[in-house]
């Protein structure tokens, strides 16, 4: 089944000439079928790729998807048109007295900077805290994972000496939970920032269940109680260039950066990346829609609510 998007998105004619099938909005309507309502908060600063990374990925099941798009109210985004956000995005106080089955809050190049220092701090403070009633499942990517462990629990994370880049192989710890069903005992997914959340920090909570690891303190994987909250510390969203497209604008900058670790082929940034963690990343997103999404959500949304 397909993603409904509207069909004038840059992401929909991406997806379209990949031979994805997407749905347009009016197309949606008409049918007799409730579609699982998955809002994206996108605080990405190229936002236009990550809608085509994430909607690539949602689109890889068979259940139907209506996409909202969301970004906040609070930041000027310097690198997307302000008529792309008018004609495709929504703000928190266009959709904070809806409810969805679904939400996914994006990373951002933040991490250098204290939770309360980022300009749209509050704003996503009070997303975070509606998504507890008003959402069934919430995952977040990269600086959003820390983000969310901060604001739900009180861990906090610590810079790392150097950019952590590349693609890192992962050990999946965890045999139970039902976002591991069909993964490999190890699998190579994509990092890229300058901080992290500390192991131990983590297992001192009984409420979170660490699922995935990778080196001697390495995090990749984390789940709240019945998955209603999913926390990913990498990017298995980045497509094949990703990370090659950051290391130059890096150079270019004049920052001293490592070369993504695992990713060259030859580990020569002359050659293509290598690319190894795809199959995983659409079987997380897979897992996270069937499981947690599709098959706990209320059939009326209306009937979300905290567990607590």
């Amino acid at each position: 089944m397909p993603i409904n998007i509207n069909s004038n998105l840059p992401a929909a004619k991406v997806l379209a000439q990949e031979g994805i099938f997407t749905m347009p909005f009016e197309r949606a309507e008409r049918q007799d079928i409730r579609p699982l309502r998955i809002a994206i908060l996108n605080i990405m600063p190229t936002k236009e790729q990550t809608e085509t990374q994430l909607m690539r990925l949602l689109a890889n099941s068979p259940l139907q998807i209506e996409i909202v798009l969301l970004h906040p109210a609070t930041h000027v985004s310097k690198n997307t048109p302000i008529e792309h956000l008018n004609a495709f995005y929504q703000t928190f106080e266009d959709i904070k007295h809806q409810k969805f089955d679904g939400l996914i809050i994006t990373g951002a190049p933040v991490e250098q900077i204290p939770f309360e220092h980022v300009t749209y701090w509050k704003e996503l403070e009070e997303i975070m805290e509606w998504s507890r009633t008003n959402v069934y499942s919430t995952m977040h990517i990269c600086w959003a994972a820390q983000a969310g462990l901060y604001y739900h629990y009180g861990i906090p994370k610590y810079p790392l000496e150097q950019k952590l880049s590349g693609i890192y192989l992962h050990k999946r710890t965890d045999h139970n939970s039902p976002l591991m069903r069909g993964f490999d005992d190890v699998f190579w997914a994509p990092h890229s920032r300058h901080s992290y959340v500390k192991m131990s920090d983590v297992q001192k909570n009984p409420e979170l269940n660490i699922l995935c690891e990778f080196g001697e303190d390495g995090l990749y994987l984390v789940s709240a109680k019945r998955g209603r909250q999913i926390f990913v510390t990498g990017h298995p969203e980045y497509d094949a260039n990703t990370l090659k497209t950051e290391y130059v604008r890096d150079l270019a900058k004049g920052l001293d950066v490592p070369m993504p670790a695992h990713y060259f082929t030859d580990n020569d940034p002359k050659k293509p990346p290598l690319v190894r963690w795809r199959g995983h990343a659409n079987l997380l997103f897979n897992n996270w829609l069937n499981y947690y999404v599709y098959q706990e959500t209320p059939y009326d949304l209306q009937a979300i609510q905290n567990e607590e």
